[in-house]
């Protein structure tokens, strides 16, 4: 019929103006946020002699995260961890654990995670698959991620934030750190804890909470 093709588009024109709305939401639910290297932290645990598992530490993580917390398939994390800082709680200990035959740390300074794809479990947990990078070899890993929370930060300056705890177990040997075996553990465990902050402008959710009222004045 006569000007049923105009009509036809103007109606498709109509239903995509009315889905920009929902696409621009689902685009601004996935925030970019920076990590918190002060609150973001490494843990790891390695079997000494058989006698203890050594414990150690590397604070001070860079990095991005993506993330919607309604939706985590599209999640995506990228992040540095700084090899250089790692504790074990002895200068000496230390600087035996970045030397050449283990860590080679003065050659290869980061490790770096990038992950590949998110495989949700529920609202809250999600298995991270990625590429760990260290002492110069790439292997993949899956981390074993909790959503602790995602809001607004109760203190200044209030920006959005999300946390997460992460464990995963992986092989020495599979990144080329075979030296010391006798004395050295191969399985390595990892905890991670990490915040990150809202990497955009602020919004809403970031603004500062009302004062609260003034008491009333006493009555004379």
């Amino acid at each position: 019929m006569p000007g049923s093709t105009p009509r036809r588009l103007l109606a498709r024109s109509l239903c995509l103006l009315a889905l920009l709305p929902a696409l621009a939401s689902a685009r601004d639910a996935r925030a970019e946020y920076r990590l918190d290297p002060v609150h973001t932290r490494v843990m790891f645990a390695i079997s000494h002699a058989g006698f203890s598992h050594a414990l150690g530490t590397v604070s001070g993580s860079t990095g991005t995260v993506v993330f919607d917390p309604d939706d985590w398939t599209h999640a995506r994390v990228d992040v540095r961890v700084p090899i250089a800082r790692i504790d074990l709680g002895d200068a000496d200990w230390n600087k035996a654990t970045l030397a050449k035959s283990l860590l080679d740390a003065e050659a290869h300074p980061d490790a770096r995670f990038v992950s590949t794809r998110i495989e949700p479990v529920d609202a809250t947990h999600a298995k991270v698959h990625g590429d760990l990078s260290l002492r110069g070899v790439t292997r993949e890993i899956v981390l074993d991620v909790t959503l602790n929370a995602a809001k607004r930060h109760p203190m200044p300056p209030f920006r959005r934030t999300v946390g997460f705890s992460a464990t995963t177990t992986l092989s020495r040997a599979d990144f080329g750190i075979t030296a010391w075996k006798s004395v050295i553990g191969d399985e390595v465990t990892l905890r991670i804890e990490a915040e990150a902050t809202y990497d955009g402008k602020a919004d809403d959710a970031d603004a500062a909470p009302p004062p609260s009222p003034s008491p009333p004045e006493p009555t004379p």
